[in-house]
């Protein structure tokens, strides 16, 4: 299994929101570059990138467009 980018978030406050909604159905997430975004002011610069299991990929986006 691998981790792969399930989508990108402007603030790290947004990716945070989407991984507790994930945490909240038993689908584990990790947010990348959270850091070098509020470095650069969490303007969008660089995104935070949540990331998934890929075999959670499906189910993952079904939670969040839900």
């Amino acid at each position: 299994m691998s981790l792969v980018e399930l989508a990108r978030y402007g603030t790290r406050v947004e990716a945070d929101l989407a991984r507790l909604a994930l945490d909240s159905e038993g689908i584990e997430a990790v947010i990348l570059d959270a850091e070098a975004n509020s470095f650069f002011g969490g303007g969008g610069l660089i995104s935070v990138r949540l990331m998934v299991l890929d075999d959670d990929v499906a189910d993952a986006r079904t939670i969040l467009n839900g």
